[in-house]
């Protein structure tokens, strides 16, 4: 039982699901101008956390061919024979409607509603994109950065010009943190047919166009905060500082267009997201 649990845990993605939460979090903390409701904000959490578990899940059904012949996941539950994908099937789609249902009844229509369209453009039209064009990180990107929204909108019952500041953000922090592991990996992902740009653009070019677009806009992006009155000036220069920072390291793997040099920007984007938020939640609280 203890095993089977565990391997379910793995399905469901538990990186990306605290991602998930924390944003959740900090969306429901400024859209409320506080936690207001400790009751509102952990079952926001809960359904939240069985809808993104259940599209993680699903995410792992429908690609567990794909993910047979890649090195980095070939040793997954799926791939691996540790469990069977009917079952996958059936626990993910269970909690993403489980989910979702909990939302509307216990949350509100409009909170729901988000975290059923985030599972739904992850799992029926990201997934499947990977397989088909490079334009998936794009799209990908979206559901990515709609948990803010879904915790802004739990507090409040309405987006909110702060909740699309906060969405925008997180999509475009993706684009230079995924194209960075993209190039890292892009050998794996060829051999598993996966479209990421990296593959289909193998000098690079195009892909470090893209790191340094989303780079340079993010810096002005994550400055709004303080212009909508959101947060402070500590946010405003720590935001500044923490973007010309991914911002160089992205010129640094455009010149030299090396491993390390990807991964000493992925190492930059995993560092510069909970710093931001940290500042700007720490800012607001003042």
């Amino acid at each position: 039982m203890h095993t089977t649990l565990a391997l379910y845990l793995n399905l469901a993605k538990p990186r990306i699901l605290c991602m998930v939460l924390v944003t959740v979090t900090i969306g429901f903390f400024l859209g409320g101008q506080g936690i207001n409701s400790i009751s509102l904000l952990v079952w926001t959490l809960c359904g939240t956390a069985l809808t993104s578990a259940g599209a993680g899940m699903l995410n792992h059904y429908l690609e567990r061919d794909v993910d047979a012949l890649m090195k980095r996941t070939c040793r997954r539950p799926l791939p691996s024979g540790l469990v069977r994908p009917a079952t996958v099937l059936a626990v993910g789609s269970v909690c993403v409607v489980l989910g979702t249902l909990l939302l509307v009844m216990l949350v509100n229509l409009l909170c729901g509603f988000l975290a059923l369209l985030t599972a739904f453009l992850y799992v029926l039209v990201y997934t499947p994109l990977k397989r088909l064009t490079w334009l998936n990180t794009f799209v990908g990107a979206i559901p990515g950065a709609i948990p803010p929204m879904g915790g802004w909108v739990a507090a409040t019952g309405e987006l909110q010009f702060g909740a699309w500041i906060l969405f925008l953000i997180l999509f475009f922090w993706q684009h230079p943190h995924f194209f960075a592991i993209a190039w890292m990996y892009r050998d794996d992902y060829s051999r598993g047919g996966l479209k990421m740009l990296p593959v289909v653009d193998p000098d690079g070019g195009s892909t470090f166009r893209q790191i340094l677009v989303y780079s340079a806009c993010l810096i002005p992006i994550s400055l709004q905060p303080t212009i909508i009155g959101l947060s402070g000036s500590i946010y405003f220069y720590g935001a500044l500082a923490l973007g010309i920072w991914m911002f160089v390291v992205g010129l640094g793997l455009a010149r030299e267009r090396t491993t390390q040099q990807a991964r000493k920007l992925l190492r930059v984007s995993v560092v510069y997201l909970p710093v931001l938020l940290a500042l700007i939640v720490a800012d607001a609280s003042m």
